[in-house]
């Protein structure tokens, strides 16, 4: 038997051992910080610490997390600065996700940044989807195992050029609704869909052992600012969740003062460093440290416009400048990906402008992750600010061209529609959002055909209720468009009844800005034909899920596609791959404006007008042997469609 006081010496002798096991640890996971000159210090490590060693300590010394004191961040005690790059997991195949956060490492990047889509997760109210592409613990787990800090940005608004900003599209069936405010509806709303969001990000901050080191409130509220309760709505609706890392905010320059909330460090986002934008951070908060929560290394494009570019070298120079000044920085976009399926937002300032479906972003890695000469020179920058060698690349993938596709068989929009869909049938017209579809949510993207019954032509007026751009047929006779800029036509005399008929296409709903919640879309009120409204439709819903899809392939009245043939219609070819499938890039020349689909996956909208040309189609969504292809193209079909290894995203012109 040991005596008590053997015993206690022991457990001294123990405890004291723990201890100094843990500062040596310490001392080899917490090296110290970098300055941002060429000369680094001793054994100095920027990117994340290695925990991975710790499993059976995880959640020793993890207590403090990310803070702030005076101008620097610590990270449990220690400086540290963040050099992050954002990655939208909603945007990249899955089986892309470790490539991309390997490619981040290789650049010289700590952290990871993501925003998170409510209107993907909650499609139909009620009902939350967080698998397969949607996983975000898998996403954040999977940053974690790669080395990565992350930065969560879960809205529940983010802009993000993404549709309504990641708004369900359910929440405008009121008409009352006030988005991104302290409105009953609205609030009702977001404490429900946190509810099954929290649960899956709380167990992954630092705190308890995860990959999350900090969360934003919102995003970029002082553009916005309808009402000085909301953030702190925001706020609290974390706080009450069980958020406890440090919170955010991220506004320009012209919101940060609007943006701000109590206890949340505020960042600025910018491509361009003005004189004295991050001074300015100093008269909006006193003593803390700065970051560029989005620094623009890119930018987006719309329809109708140029593929914009943004100079490799004065990025770079940007970024130098803004380390030099001792601030942190997240690089908006590292990787941007695609807005695949209808997901693209829009803009509306002086006109409504749909951005296009590539995502490219002229950004670090292109639309489907090669790398640029952007990559190269960060890699060179950041390797030196850090003092020691980075990872390896990880190899760039292959790319394909598979030739010609011949597009061998269609079937008129007109001839599908009474086998596959159930008209609404409604007095008035009704919006896309208050159709009662999706156990009552609504329908959100896609198109509406409005079917009505004239006597005779004459004058049809649209009295700008057209969202976004309807065709017009008298029977199955093209008349014209209607939209933004058009909103009148001559329709033709004729005997007897004819059947009016109004293809109505969402093409993306604004995503910036305080038009918000004039986003409903279709039919938005009365079409008036000789200054008298129509009356007694037949609405037909075209949201062209996976299960229309379905339906679609085993519809009778497939036939050859004719020399000549203008749509609406659906168009359906095979693609056989003999080998591992690689990406590819669809080129549709000769066509003039649809979707396309691939083995069911909505690869996004094609248009004439440009400026993009080709549709990335992603090697993991193909599969040795034959892959269906179908197309809706809207009017002028082609017969065949390219596989091309390279991308075009139209004529280029520089960021000014």
């Amino acid at each position: 038997m040991w005596p008590c006081g053997g015993r206690r010496q022991r457990r001294f002798g123990g405890v004291a051992l723990l201890l100094l096991v843990l500062w040596l640890l310490a001392r080899r996971y917490y090296p110290c910080l970098p300055p941002v000159v060429s000369e680094p210090c001793e054994n100095a490590v920027v990117h994340r610490f290695n925990w991975s060693e710790l499993v059976p300590l995880r959640l020793w010394g993890r207590t403090l997390g990310l803070q702030t004191e005076h101008s620097q961040f610590l990270l449990e005690g220690m400086p540290f600065r963040i050099f992050g790059g954002s990655v939208h997991y909603f945007r990249v195949p899955r089986e892309y996700w470790e490539d991309r956060m390997l490619k981040m490492k290789a650049c010289g990047l700590n952290t990871l940044t993501t925003y998170v889509p409510w209107n993907l997760h909650e499609q139909t109210r009620g009902k939350f989807d967080f698998s397969e592409n949607l996983d975000l613990e898998a996403f954040l787990s999977l940053a974690a195992k790669n080395g990565l800090w992350v930065i969560l940005r879960p809205g529940p608004y983010i802009c993000s050029e993404w549709d309504l900003g990641g708004l369900p599209s359910w929440l405008l069936q009121d008409p009352e609704m006030q988005l991104r405010t302290t409105y009953k509806g609205f609030t009702e709303a977001v404490d429900a869909y946190f509810d099954h969001l929290m649960p899956i990000v709380v167990p992954l901050q630092y705190k308890r052992g995860g990959p999350i080191i900090a969360v934003q409130v919102e995003n970029e509220y002082g553009s916005y600012a309808k009402d000085p309760n909301y953030m702190a709505y925001v706020k609290r609706a974390l706080l009450s969740r069980g958020i406890v890392e440090l919170l955010m905010t991220s506004d320009n320059k012209n919101g940060l003062s609007f943006g701000l909330v109590e206890g949340a460090l505020a960042t600025v986002n910018f491509q361009k460093l003005e004189p004295g934008v991050l001074k300015y951070l100093d008269t909006v908060q006193r003593d803390q440290p700065k970051m560029v929560m989005e620094y623009w290394t890119g930018w987006f494009d719309n329809w109708g416009g140029p593929h914009y570019v943004f100079d490799a070298d004065e990025m770079v120079n940007t970024v130098a400048s803004i380390l030099k000044l001792g601030a942190s920085i997240n690089l908006y976009m590292f990787h941007g990906g695609t807005n695949f399926g209808f997901m693209n937002g829009a803009l509306k300032t002086d006109e409504y402008k749909s951005d296009v479906t590539s995502y490219d972003y002229d950004a670090v890695l292109t639309e489907a992750g090669d790398y640029t000469s952007k990559f190269f020179k960060l890699r060179q920058l950041f390797s030196t600010i850090i003092g020691q060698p980075l990872p390896l690349p990880p190899m760039i993938e292959s790319k394909a061209s598979y030739g010609a596709i011949l597009l061998h068989q269609y079937i008129s929009l007109w001839d599908v529609l009474p086998s596959l869909v159930q008209p609404i049938k409604s007095e008035f017209p009704v919006n896309m959002e208050n159709l009662q579809l999706n156990d009552s949510s609504g329908q959100s993207y896609g198109y509406v055909l409005y079917e009505t019954v004239i006597f005779g032509g004459g004058h049809l007026h649209s009295r700008d209720h057209v969202r976004d751009r309807a065709q017009v047929f008298v029977n199955t006779m093209y008349v014209g468009e209607l939209d933004y800029n058009t909103v009148e036509l001559s329709l033709p005399e004729g005997q007897g009844f004819r059947q009016l008929r109004l293809l109505v296409e969402n093409r993306g709903r604004v995503n910036y800005g305080l038009a918000l919640n004039e986003q409903r879309k279709g039919l938005i009120g009365d079409i008036f034909l000789n200054k008298t409204p129509l009356r007694n439709f037949k609405i037909y819903s075209l949201e062209m899920k996976p299960d229309f899809l379905k339906s679609l392939r085993h519809t009778a009245g497939w036939s050859a596609v004719p020399d000549y043939f203008v749509g609406p219609a659906f168009f359906r070819g095979r693609l056989w791959i003999e080998h591992q499938p690689q990406d590819t890039f669809l080129k549709l020349q000769g066509w003039e404006k649809g979707v396309v689909f691939v083995n069911g996956h909505n690869l996004g909208r094609y248009w004439k007008i440009g400026p993009q040309e080709t549709l990335y189609l992603p090697g993991p969504w193909l599969q040795k042997g034959s892959n269906e292809i179908i197309i809706f193209e809207e009017r002028t079909a082609g017969r065949i469609i390219q596989s091309v290894d390279i991308p075009y995203l139209g004529r280029t012109q520089y960021v000014d």
